[in-house]
């Protein structure tokens, strides 16, 4: 991934095959769960077509607008553009970035390109802001990029607007929500946080999505609670993370897995932490969408559509099922009625891929790596944290009984019948829904056997209605 970026896995370097597929080797019995029901989300009976559409989604090779590499022509794109842009966006994003473009001029910005010929630092940065202006004000699949926006606001907003947060200081970077940006299959899902956005005096955080997730691969868009709520959240308040890496490594070693496992843990606290909030933010779905997404990847880059055993040393990301046990732990702390059944379902799911588990340089048992994940989640949690004023995460975010009734109100306007494809128009406001919910209605509804291909255009009408109410992103707000 890009330094400064911070991601979901992207595609492996070529020829790569450490991780080929492990046979189940001396791992826990795994605990079958019946399912509960024609179109029970819990049934996960319609995983596999859902991985299947992500599969294919990521093998189609869609890509967004050819970077601008041209700096006059670029620059008078970016002028009409951004003229059509909402006020705050204009005032935190577009009017410093274009001063700092002027303030580079053409020559400054043919040097970065040239020093950056990957495209995987300065200069990624510098088109993916650019990127995400242009696609924005010139109209690029318009009605998904307002649904991709306004996930991203909600998740991020909704954190910061939250009514447990009062008394919570606001964050050191980053108060305006990210913008976004459709990019490349091969990059996967990732964020620059606010704090790398600064260099180019943009005032939020940017996050890019593979452009074939416009029309196709519904469980990568819950991959945007990682990204937002997750990382972009971690890296806006000064010390934050290396607090949560201190309170992961202090309950790992109250809960005796052992230094190594605990270092291991502690030294990916960037994803591992972006894993539980992601889930605090948009409940099961977030793990749905987690087991999902990885086997889809792992699908189209390894040939083996299973999650990763193996976490390698120099792998800043968990071991893929190292993480859907996190996922699944952290579904357990959430307060409505069903976590517990949705947790032990998630488990047995990952317990579908159980190989032979390897956390760095050291084998670990099956029990182990779900204990260890449980500890993680309750540290992320349910520590009282300094940065956030002596508040734990869980208090601030939740997922509860009443999330589940709007999810299940939003699925009504996504199932097997009604109307399909670009067309297809949500019928009416469902009240209290935020973004977050509807990607998790959208998430339910496939994962209890409706078609995701179909799902995927009603959850993209839904959420474009939502932002096109949106009072933050009206040309005319002021």
């Amino acid at each position: 991934m890009f330094p400064n970026a911070v991601s979901t896995p992207a595609a492996p370097p070529p020829g790569w095959n450490e991780n080929a597929p492990e046979a189940a080797a001396g791992g826990e019995p795994v605990t079958a769960v019946a399912p509960a029901g024609a179109g029970d989300p819990v049934s996960l009976a319609g995983l596999a077509a859902c991985v299947e559409d992500a599969r294919r989604a990521t093998l189609s090779g869609a890509s967004g607008p050819p970077d601008p590499t041209l700096f006059p022509s670029m620059r008078a794109r970016l002028a009409k553009a951004c003229a059509n842009l909402p006020p705050a966006i204009r005032k935190a994003v577009a009017d410093p970035f274009l001063r700092a473009l002027d303030q580079m001029g053409a020559r400054g910005f043919s040097r970065i390109l040239a020093d950056d010929p990957e495209r995987e630092g300065e200069a990624r940065l510098l088109l993916d802001v650019a990127q995400a202006l242009l696609q924005r004000g010139e109209g690029y699949e318009a009605r998904a990029t307002a649904a991709f926006q306004e996930v991203v606001s909600d998740l991020y907003e909704g954190f910061l607007s939250a009514e447990d947060r009062r008394g919570v200081k606001p964050p050191d970077h980053g108060v305006t929500a990210p913008i976004v940006r459709w990019g490349e299959p091969e990059a996967g899902p990732y964020t620059w946080p606010a704090t790398v956005t600064e260099k180019l005096d943009v005032k939020a955080a940017l996050v890019s999505l593979p452009a074939a997730h416009a029309t196709g691969g519904l469980v990568a868009w819950p991959a945007l609670a990682h990204e937002t709520a997750g990382h972009d959240i971690l890296a806006a308040d000064d010390g934050l993370r290396d607090e949560l890496a201190g309170a992961v490594r202090k309950e790992l070693l109250a809960a005796k897995v052992g230094p190594a496992i605990a270092s291991y843990w502690a030294e990916r606290i960037d994803e591992s932490a972006a894993d539980v909030l992601g889930v605090l933010n948009m409940g099961p779905a977030a793990a749905v969408g987690l087991v999902g997404y990885f086997r889809a990847l792992n699908g189209a880059w390894r040939g083996t559509p299973t999650m990763r055993n193996v976490g390698r040393a120099e792998d800043p990301h968990p071991a893929d099922i190292a993480r859907a046990y996190l996922a699944a732990e952290s579904v357990r702390l959430l307060s409505f009625q069903g976590a517990g059944r949705w947790a032990d379902r998630l488990v047995a799911e990952a317990d579908r891929d159980l190989g032979q588990i390897r956390l760095g340089n050291v084998p670990v048992p099956a029990g182990v790596a779900r204990a260890s994940a449980a500890a993680v989640a309750r540290a992320v949690v349910r520590t009282h944290l300094r940065c956030l004023e002596g508040k734990a995460f869980g208090e601030i975010q939740d997922w509860k009984d009443g999330d589940e009734a709007i999810v299940a109100a939003l699925r009504r306007q996504m199932g097997s019948s009604g109307e399909s494809g670009a067309s297809a128009t949500p019928s009416r406001q469902v009240a209290g829904a935020t973004a977050a919910h509807a990607v998790a209605a959208g998430v339910y509804e496939a994962a209890g056997g409706t078609d995701p291909r179909r799902v995927m255009p009603r959850m993209v009408a839904v959420l474009a209605a939502m932002h096109a109410r949106n009072p933050g992103w009206r040309t005319g707000a002021v």
